[in-house]
């Protein structure tokens, strides 16, 4: 297939760039610069350099394509997400942003679209499984993506499949990744909500082969992930990985302290990816997080 794919620098994009490749797809992908687009020709795609903003020059993009893989984000890092306004991009990018690219991928009589979404969509189960069917929480901070997997259902009809990915939480060779890990290696807490509450965690290894996968799935959301983890197991594998004995969670006060935006990182969510392996045979490389998803990063980025 010709798989165009935006936000195809970034964490979940250039995975998905590097497996569409591997899996004999012919890739182009957004860059913003051209030091950006030499990245992608190096990942064997062909890059085209412009702005997810620009309709025409998206219509362009994606004409002749089978597929698109709308993978654009812009997370804040670390406590940089609890100043004013660290959230604007990212939101535009899943609001306006995707509106902008299912216009255009309507126009470019694309068949198939695949958008990333976040498992943290859902409403906070406890211990119970969540399943694509369980209950949504939506707030201020996760209103964003869901009107842009809204959209991407707008899009979907006889002849147009629309696949929603909603990914665990991303550890592996990521930028969160390394802040977190060298806030362990300094003993500050990295841990948020309950202990024992459950996280949902995919590595950045397994992010890709997703995206590949879901080139074949009906329309519908799908849960993407590893097992779901205690949260105090999450923690662990950072002090495992630095060579701490343990650390510390963050006080309700320290979460309250840092807005509603961190909020929806601390529910508890055992989510269940069944329904996308019986959908598509994807499984996960990393299935189960352990401080070996974090020893390679650790030793090469926080304790040379």
């Amino acid at each position: 297939m010709k798989v165009a794919v935006t936000g195809a620098t970034g964490v979940i994009g250039r995975s998905a760039v590097a497996e569409l490749v591997a899996a004999g797809h012919e890739v182009v992908g957004l860059a913003r610069t051209e030091e950006k687009a030499d990245l992608l020709r190096s990942l064997g795609a062909t890059p085209r350099v412009g702005r997810i903003g620009d309709q025409d020059f998206l219509v362009d993009l994606f004409s002749g394509a089978d597929a698109i893989a709308n993978l654009a984000t812009h997370v804040p890092i670390g406590f940089a997400g609890a100043l004013p306004g660290a959230w604007r991009a990212n939101d535009r990018l899943r609001t306006e942003g995707v509106r902008r690219v299912v216009e255009a991928a309507r126009v470019a009589g694309v068949r198939r679209m695949v958008q990333e979404s976040v498992s943290f969509l859902y409403a906070d189960q406890g211990d119970t499984w969540v399943t694509e069917g369980s209950p949504l929480d939506i707030t201020r901070a996760t209103e964003p993506a869901s009107v842009a997997e809204a959209q991407v259902q707008d899009y979907v009809c006889d002849s147009r499949t629309g696949v929603v990915l909603r990914f665990g939480f991303i550890v592996g060779n990521d930028p969160m990744t390394c802040w977190q890990l060298k806030a362990a290696h300094q003993g500050r807490s990295i841990g948020s909500g309950d202990p024992d509450g459950w996280l949902h965690p995919v590595h950045t290894d397994d992010l890709g082969s997703a995206v590949v996968a879901a080139l074949t799935a009906p329309s519908g959301v799908y849960n993407v992930g590893a097992e779901p983890v205690r949260r105090a197991d999450y923690v662990q594998a950072f002090a495992d990985a630095v060579g701490r004995t343990s650390l510390s969670f963050m006080s309700a006060l320290m979460t309250r302290l840092a807005g509603g935006r961190a909020e929806p990182m601390t529910r508890s969510l055992r989510v269940c990816s069944d329904h996308f392996t019986a959908s598509t045979g994807w499984t996960p490389t990393r299935g189960r997080l352990d401080a070996d998803w974090l020893h390679d990063l650790a030793v090469t980025q926080v304790l040379r």
